[in-house]
């Protein structure tokens, strides 16, 4: 309830500034919120299962306590995220639809991917499946960006950021393997170090483990939902923030708390960012709009001289705007939007062009200008306000309390031939703490789910317990259909919104 009252004072303060002709903006902003953190909710209780699991199965904490405990160490996850997760994501996602999320292709963007996204979750939650929320919220993003192309008549795959795409699958197809080795490697630690046959035994009945095993069991479940919530928590961040720019453009496309004095600041770097810009531009560059040469080389990744020129352009035109405005909340109501397209289309270029073909090479004095630069431009339209914060933890955490039964019984005994032990507990748990908490560090996303399984797959084969190929071809076949079958309903249903959006 403290939450609920602090979410809606703090909403309640920022919209206070927003003036509409119209009550739809607010009412389109409650559905979006509603079904966003809908998806962390489904999230919780499909995920974070699997940090309970281990702790619940081998009696270390009654359930109902694991789960409120799982809980707040996801609530407190999530306020201390960074944000580079959720940010990640977003770099996935069309360049167009970004700059319209205010239009009607970018709400049926985002109502898309997280309806998606929940509708498998809970299909694979239902069948016991530890299946990844990761993996469903890129496999619908891809599915957006084909459709979004197919429907303009253009080859469906240049809709999406695949170079991006592939970084954050290669972290999701690395992480189970990993899970695995370090699992089975701190097992192997246990045997050596820790003689005590208990250990090594299957829980039974409701007795509660060894004291010490105990006390580290319940450490790793916390440190578990830490992460999965410092991870997991900012892929819906991300989303509410598009929903957010996309209705009340006024309070959050830019963030407000940047003043005059970085706004002074932020000036004298422009003009620094501007000079170095223009020791690359060609004398033979035309340029005709600096906005549509930026959106076409961060879509298609293909450099033109006119691409230095309109960053060129674009650096002293969000300058001027910005001293002339005094402040970040001192623009007008009507430019908020536009000022943030601006600054996130230069920022984007400048992420890019290092990697594209044909663009000059930017000496090391001039690139740190420019990353100086662009700090200042994800520092303005790259932020996280801590009510969105709360809001995502409150969902994730009560969706922890919700539905963790049926993973916990695959977990416990349907990975592998034998019962998990309490040291295959604690193994398991030690590597996803330390490869989601990594991997959280780098700003990539990555599966609670798969991270642990893959864990306790490990310790059973490092303990030649021997694996139940059945459940592990399920888990595998949910991890192979997950992108495609998430990819055909997000580009499904944004055709469909698209549809009645017209």
């Amino acid at each position: 309830m403290g939450g609920i009252i602090y979410i809606a004072t703090k909403l309640s303060a920022d919209l206070s500034s927003v003036h509409q002709a119209s009550i739809f903006p607010y009412l389109l902003l409650g559905l979006a919120l509603l079904i966003a953190l809908g998806f962390e909710f489904v999230n919780g209780f499909h995920d974070t299962a699997n940090a309970v699991a281990t702790c619940i199965y081998t009696h270390s904490l009654e359930p109902h306590v694991a789960v409120v405990y799982s809980g707040i160490m996801n609530f407190i996850g999530v306020l201390l995220s960074s944000g580079a997760v959720a940010f990640a994501i977003i770099s996935l996602l069309p360049v167009e639809l970004i700059l319209k999320v205010s239009k009607g292709s970018g709400f049926a963007m985002v109502f898309a991917l997280l309806i998606a996204a929940i509708l498998w979750n809970l299909a694979t939650w239902y069948k016991g499946l530890p299946a990844s929320s990761s993996h469903t919220m890129i496999g619908s993003i891809i599915g957006v960006g084909i459709a979004n192309q197919l429907m303009q008549g253009n080859s469906g795959t240049s809709g999406v950021d695949w170079e991006q795409v592939t970084k954050v699958f290669k972290q999701l197809l690395l992480s189970p393997v990993i899970g695995f080795a370090l699992a089975a490697l701190i097992f192997f630690f246990f045997k050596l170090v820790a003689r005590d046959p208990r250990l090594y035994k299957a829980p039974e009945g409701t007795a509660p483990p060894p004291f010490y095993i105990r006390c580290l069991l319940i450490l790793t479940c916390g440190g578990v939902s830490f992460f999965h919530g410092s991870n997991d928590g900012q892929k819906g961040m991300g989303l509410i923030m598009l929903i957010l720019v996309g209705t009340v453009p006024t309070a959050y496309a830019l963030n407000h708390t940047v003043g005059i004095k970085e706004v002074q600041t932020f000036a004298a770097i422009s003009t620094q960012t501007a000079g170095a810009i223009s020791n690359y531009v060609q004398p033979s560059a035309v340029l005709a709009d600096a906005n549509d040469e930026l959106q076409n080389f961060i879509s298609t990744k293909k450099y033109e001289p006119g691409v230095m020129l309109a960053l060129q352009q674009e650096v002293i035109d969000i300058r001027n705007e910005a001293v002339n405005y005094g402040s970040l909340g001192g623009v007008p109501q009507d430019m908020q939007a536009n000022v943030r397209n601006q600054m996130y289309l230069a920022s984007e270029a400048f992420r890019i062009l290092p990697k594209a073909a044909g663009a000059p090479k930017i000496s090391d004095a001039d690139n740190k200008v420019i990353a100086n630069y662009k700090k200042f431009l994800d520092n303005s339209t790259k932020f996280i306000p801590t009510w969105v914060k709360v809001a995502v933890a409150l969902a994730l955490g009560l969706g922890t309390m919700i539905g963790w039964k049926r993973i916990v019984v695959t977990v416990g005994e349907k990975i592998g031939k034998t019962h998990l032990t309490y040291a295959q507990g604690a193994s398991a748990e030690i590597a996803a703490m330390l490869t989601i908490g990594f991997s959280d560090k780098l700003g990539l996303p990555v599966s609670t789910t798969h991270v642990l399984s893959s864990g306790i797959a490990g310790t059973m084969a490092a303990n030649k317990s021997g694996l139940q190929m059945s459940t592990l071809r399920s888990i595998a076949m949910a991890w192979v259909f997950t992108l495609p079958a998430a990819a055909l309903l997000s580009g499904g249903l944004f055709w469909l919104f698209n549809m009645i959006a017209k």
